[in-house]
């Protein structure tokens, strides 16, 4: 089993960081890992019960994985889990936890899980993946720290819009 947890800090507020990850207009716009992604039913985030599925990007295009949302709580956490297989992963879950600091920035902590498979070759691929994976979260979340700084007034506007819409 592959287990890691990073800590990455974000410049900016959790509600933005939070938002720029989990509504897909915002990610399409930083996230190197995946090409597409969309909540199956058509909702433009997750919620807890959600299943999205995750087309692959750049050279790992032909990946792709479904996943099922366990924990959906704006701003604070989000939780999910694989539905079915998908290679190299037999088993993988993921959480994001954000935690506000001061001047408006806030701290996120990502952490996985997984199994690369088959069972019978574990012990060679594992690693692998995990050097892999582990080399694709740094890159993916400076992607998206460096999005947010430059984005971050516009998904502010957009978050007021949203609030105005609902009241």
């Amino acid at each position: 089993m592959a287990h890691e947890r990073f800590e990455f800090e974000m410049p900016a507020s959790c509600e933005i960081v939070f938002d720029a990850f989990h509504y897909h207009h915002w990610r399409s716009r930083w996230d190197s890992l995946v090409s597409q992604t969309h909540v199956v039913g058509g909702a433009p985030c997750p919620y807890v019960g959600a299943v999205t599925e995750n087309a692959g990007g750049g050279w790992m295009g032909a990946l792709s994985m479904k996943t099922r949302f366990v924990s959906y709580d704006r701003p604070r956490i989000a939780a999910a889990t694989m539905v079915g297989h998908s290679f190299p992963f037999a088993r993988w879950s993921a959480s994001m936890q954000h935690r506000a600091l001061d001047g408006g920035k806030s701290l996120m902590i990502y952490t996985y899980t997984f199994d690369a498979g088959p069972n019978i070759m574990r012990w060679l691929v594992e690693p692998i993946v995990k050097r892999i994976f582990d080399h694709q979260t740094r890159r993916r979340f400076t992607r998206l720290k460096n999005f947010l700084a430059s984005s971050r007034d516009e998904i502010e506007r957009w978050q007021r819009d949203m609030q105005g819409e609902r009241a």
